[in-house]
């Protein structure tokens, strides 16, 4: 369903998505002339040379390791496709919304890139002797980042502006949407151990709150992706307005019990690392109890910030039929 970002009066524009104000040409390779083509082919070599420059010479290992692998591969990937699609002219053809699903990919291409750009080199990289291996991963590194920077310039080029008719997906709540779902995966990924909240049920209430509201979250853009969100049985707009509330009442109670009952010594916390033996270990691949425990704590006040602010900024969306 396309939105307009304010309450002014709907209106269309000729010019490409870019907003460069250069017109679009489909079916083409002049496509890649263009602003955001070229932008593109830059996202398509700094994630190929990343990934290159780490296999030539193995240097990745353990969990981290294949995340910042899959990153990269993934984004190269899935820039190839869209590079394909938009010089074969195939938008009308591709099986998702051409509306929503080019600034989806983008934003969370940003935020793949962005991790791997931060956990490669402080796993990984710092650890390892000077030699060819360290000289490929830090190469690897900068063109990570050049990567994020290159995913995250799209972002701000074809994101929604003011009085713009778009996909839900280019608004500021799409795109918190993205946050959201990206930052509980990360909050899935430190409590993997259930000893972290097993027995507890104030912590285990916790865990039913990331997930319901990460179900919520990615069911609001695969409806989008999929251009059916007309198949729910209440209008849109106030599953959206329902999700975003109820996500800010869920996460606030997981900001008050996760801290209290993980780090509170009378609810059987560590108020200390120190206190935590298995934060002794020198294997600088894993990250010790205490350790998740604190991410955790961090990340759903990012989560809850990002839900305060997608249901503040989703009572200045209108929604219309076109």
């Amino acid at each position: 369903m396309p939105v307009t970002v304010t309450r002014t009066t709907v209106t269309t524009t000729s010019t490409s998505s870019s907003g460069l104000g250069s017109p679009t040409i489909l079916g083409s390779p002049r496509a890649l002339t263009q602003p955001l083509g070229l932008l593109r082919l830059l996202q398509l070599l700094s994630t190929c040379i990343a990934f290159s420059l780490v296999a030539s010479v193995n240097a990745w290992v353990g969990f981290t390791g294949n995340w910042c692998m899959f990153a990269w591969c993934f984004c190269f990937a899935v820039t190839l496709v869209i590079i394909l699609v938009e010089l074969g002219g195939l938008q009308a053809r591709f099986p998702l919304s051409w509306r929503n699903f080019p600034i989806t990919y983008a934003c969370y291409a940003a935020l793949f890139c962005l991790s791997a750009s931060v956990i490669y080199p402080t796993t990984y990289v710092q650890f390892l002797s000077h030699g060819r291996s360290r000289d490929h991963a830090i190469a690897a590194t900068a063109f990570s980042c050049i990567a994020c920077v290159a995913y995250a310039t799209e972002v701000a080029w074809t994101r929604a502006r003011p009085g713009e008719i778009t996909g839900y997906m280019a608004t500021v709540p799409g795109l918190l949407k993205v946050v959201e779902t990206f930052v509980a995966c990360i909050i899935f990924a430190f409590i993997s151990d259930a000893y972290l909240y097993k027995h507890k049920p104030a912590l285990e209430w916790c865990v039913s709150v990331y997930a319901i509201c990460f179900i919520l979250a990615a069911v609001a853009i695969l409806l989008n992706l999929f251009d059916c969100t007309n198949v729910l049985p209440i209008p849109f707009p106030s599953f959206l307005s329902g999700l975003a509330l109820l996500s800010v009442l869920f996460y606030a109670s997981a900001m008050v019990l996760w801290p209290l009952y993980q780090f509170d010594e009378k609810y059987g916390g560590q108020s200390e690392r120190r206190q935590d033996s298995s934060c002794r270990s020198s294997n600088v691949h894993y990250v010790c109890t205490w350790d998740r425990r604190l991410a955790v704590a961090i990340l759903t006040a990012i989560n809850l910030l990002a839900y305060v602010a997608d249901l503040v900024y989703s009572a200045r969306l209108v929604f219309v039929r076109v």
